[in-house]
């Protein structure tokens, strides 16, 4: 009698329902899927960067432009480089005729005397000459404070 009554309470409680997972579906792969990807660019023979001495300087602060070649991830020693500041009103060519060291460094100074109005950024060319090329590396920035 004790059985059948566990049995009848038992019986009385929630129910817990169990839920299957839903079969996934395959997945199949075209394998032309990668015949519409471009090819992988080279890297150009020459790379060139330019950096400002300061992000933020004053604006009648003097700053220093640095840039650097290489040739196959080497140095290029003996590369005549030239540099324009691009400021809000206009550009400068800086004067200087640097040629890079033996670590493919060159270096520009630039007065900034007010040219270029504060929190407004500028940006500075720079390119080598070599090999009868001229190489444009990547612009040097500041914004004056």
């Amino acid at each position: 009698m004790l059985l059948t009554l566990l049995v009848t309470l038992s019986a009385c409680g929630p129910t817990i329902a169990v839920n299957q997972p839903k079969a996934q579906p395959t997945v199949t792969i075209n394998k032309s899927f990668q015949k519409g990807i471009p090819a992988i660019p080279k890297l150009s023979k020459y790379l060139c960067g330019a950096w400002s001495s300061a992000n933020n300087p004053n604006t009648y602060g003097v700053i220093t432009i640095y840039a650097r070649l290489t040739q196959n991830v080497k140095p290029v020693p003996g590369a005549s480089a030239q540099a324009t500041a691009h400021f809000a009103y206009g550009d400068l060519n800086l004067d200087q005729a640097p040629v890079s060291d033996s670590g493919g460094y060159v270096s520009f100074v630039l007065q900034l005397q007010g040219q270029q109005p504060r929190m407004t950024a500028a940006t500075v060319d720079v390119s080598f000459n070599v090999d009868g090329k001229t190489v444009a590396c990547t612009p040097a920035f500041f914004t004056p404070q």
